[in-house]
């Protein structure tokens, strides 16, 4: 098997690894309440949880009794 001859420095090693760079995430507005939300991701505005523009759970109608 190859080893290598030198040592590789920090420096070499940190540049392979500058690639991994973190993202601006992507936020979209509900076309229903003009709430800002991620993309793909269900979100709460006023007790009620929506998901692509319908909601999916909503808590003013939930008792507990």
């Amino acid at each position: 098997m190859a080893h290598p001859k030198r040592k590789t420095s920090k420096t070499r090693r940190d540049k392979r690894r500058t690639h991994y760079k973190a993202t601006v995430a992507q936020i979209a507005t509900c076309p229903v309440t003009g709430e800002a939300h991620l993309y793909h991701r269900a979100y709460w505005h006023e007790g009620k949880m929506y998901y692509r523009g319908q909601v999916v759970i909503d808590k003013s109608e939930a008792t507990f009794a």
